[in-house]
């Protein structure tokens, strides 16, 4: 199952630092994000791109995780002719993520009021 059956993402950046939030379409799914997409998980998916670290914010209420990645964006977006690693892009990205076989999502992304 590929993440972007089960989740969305918003992305930003500031400098050479990116931000993605995750979030899920539907509670039941928030479980799986937490178990499967690890900072390790993410940092190796972006291993060409983030240079720096990458940490983990766990926003349960709101069936999201948020990551910060450190030294991502190739000096940052102003400095860089390097449209592809741009915080926007970066969201894209993860959101191709493969899970494996994980479980059927419960939702579909055109549902996201369940």
């Amino acid at each position: 199952m590929l993440l972007h059956e089960i989740a969305h993402a918003r992305s930003g950046d500031k400098g050479n630092v990116s931000d993605i939030s995750l979030i899920a379409y539907a509670a039941d799914d928030f479980p799986v994000l937490r178990e499967h997409v690890t900072a390790e998980r993410v940092r190796r998916h972006f291993s060409s791109f983030v240079r720096g670290d990458v940490r983990r914010y766990e926003l349960p209420h709101l069936r999201a995780l948020k990551f910060v990645l450190d030294d991502a964006l190739d000096g940052g977006v102003t400095r860089s002719l390097n449209l592809d690693v741009h915080g926007k892009c970066l969201s894209s990205l993860l959101l191709g993520l493969d899970l494996g076989d994980v479980r059927e999502p419960s939702t579909s992304p055109n549902d996201l009021w369940r």
